[in-house]
């Protein structure tokens, strides 16, 4: 058993995918601030105007699904990196890793 866990420690993967979770829970963090900003802006543009601004509608769909994927990595959902090691536009629907 303490071999086992021996071994899993010196792997490397192990330890980029440590530092990389480590750096996208601070990622995620700013995120939902940012949806935060982007749900008053909404809120007081309908509220001016009476409409959704479709710029601000766009922005916080992509900011939803880059969010869904951050969460996806961070508990181990899928092994794709989010954004800014793959597309911001990446579809919501992620290639799943196989269940052992």
């Amino acid at each position: 058993m303490d071999e086992q866990i021996n071994t899993h420690l010196s792997q490397v993967q192990i330890w980029k995918r440590i530092f990389l979770m480590l750096l996208f829970a601070v990622v995620i963090t700013m995120v939902r601030w940012l949806a935060w900003a982007v749900i008053l802006l909404q809120l007081f543009f309908v509220l001016v105007s009476g409409e959704k601004n479709p710029h601000i509608l766009n922005f916080g769909r992509g900011l939803a699904i880059y969010d869904y994927h951050l969460l996806l990595y961070l508990t181990f959902g899928t092994d794709a990196l989010p954004f800014p090691f793959s597309p911001w536009n990446m579809q919501a629907d992620l290639q799943y890793p196989d269940e052992k």
